[in-house]
């Protein structure tokens, strides 16, 4: 499976429905949800996702009748994966 990043922009929703749609995702099969990050003052939400394809994204969310703004396929990079090639000094200062 490949990884994507969904982007739903809905400054109007409640965040009621944002949980009870989080409930829904959660139970789904054929694609796997990792995590999300949110705004929810801008009601703005960034969600990770396992899945065969963009499209099969695309089915579900259009299925649950939520709204998204864009699907793009993606890949992870932290200090951590570059840390040995690129030593990091004060890589974590907090």
């Amino acid at each position: 499976m490949a990884k994507f990043m969904v982007v739903h922009r809905d400054p109007n929703i409640l965040w009621s429905k944002v949980e009870e749609n989080w409930v829904k995702l959660a139970k789904i099969e054929t694609a796997r949800w990792i995590r999300t990050y949110y705004n929810k003052e801008e009601g703005m939400r960034y969600c990770i996702w396992f899945a065969q394809s963009g499209e099969e994204l695309s089915k579900i969310f259009f299925d649950l009748n939520i709204s998204f703004e864009s699907i793009i396929e993606v890949e992870e990079t932290v200090p951590d994966i570059w840390g040995k090639k690129y030593p990091l000094p004060n890589a974590y200062p907090f």
